[in-house]
């Protein structure tokens, strides 16, 4: 992607000078089609992230729930404490996390992670450290817990050149269900995450999007997956947006 190229990189390490204390997260879904034209509006503000010369990083996931899907199912019914549960390979440093997403009643997201062997991502659940830690942090036995939903993306991670702003683009979006062997591509979509402090003015990305009117829509990427590829699962909330990302992608 030439526009990429032309950006000024920031390395991982310099990344982890970001440090969003009071964050608000804001989501929006566009057509991949508009990804070089928003990069270029906003290219001379942001840094990319380069990993190993790359600006691209590629993601693999899977996600946890039980057999009738109570996570999913509390998302669903708008709960809102409520809890995800995740082993996420990065591939560009070949680091792999098992990590707990917390969201609570004030709509704040905490996410909690270890590491694990890259080895261990298909049975991380019966390694003794991820099964404490579940046992810690959840009250999900760990007996009760199934692999679900598998998705693979690639992301393109920017931080403002104030340094007070992250940004990250997932595009290229796939789902693979275990339980069903359903597939589902939505490949075609965006999905674009600006974070920042509370009470911070509009910066040059959200302008962007304006103008290009693209405007927020929150998703989670395991509930539509999970949405398209199991036929069982509840999904009259979620229809609108499933409706609305079938139009984009096609």
């Amino acid at each position: 992607m030439d526009i990429l190229s032309q950006m000024h990189p920031i390395s991982l390490d310099e990344m982890k000078a970001v440090h969003l204390m009071n964050r608000v997260d804001q989501k929006y879904l566009a057509s991949a089609d508009m990804l070089e034209v928003l990069l270029s509006r906003i290219a001379e503000g942001y840094y990319v992230q380069h990993i190993e010369g790359n600006a691209l990083a590629p993601y693999h996931t899977l996600y946890f729930d039980t057999a009738d899907l109570a996570m999913y199912t509390m998302h669903h019914n708008k709960k809102l404490n409520r809890q995800k549960l995740r082993v996420r390979t990065y591939r560009s440093t070949e680091t792999t996390y098992f990590e707990i997403k917390n969201k609570d009643n004030k709509k704040k997201t905490r996410k909690v992670r270890i590491p694990i062997a890259p080895e261990s991502f298909d049975n991380c659940l019966e390694v003794p450290e991820v099964a404490s830690f579940v046992n810690d942090n959840t009250p999900y036995p760990v007996a009760t817990l199934h692999p679900c939903l598998e998705n693979r993306f690639t992301r393109i991670t920017l931080v403002n050149k104030g340094m007070s702003e992250r940004v990250t683009i997932d595009h290229d979006i796939t789902f693979h269900n275990r339980a069903t062997d359903t597939d589902a591509d939505i490949s075609h979509l965006l999905v674009i995450e600006v974070k920042y402090e509370v009470g911070a003015p509009k910066s040059a990305i959200e302008l962007a999007l304006h103008d290009m009117h693209i405007l927020p829509r929150r998703m989670s990427k395991y509930c539509i997956g999970t949405a398209l590829t199991d036929p069982n699962a509840k999904r009259n909330r979620f229809k609108p947006k499933l409706l609305y990302i079938d139009k984009i992608t096609h």
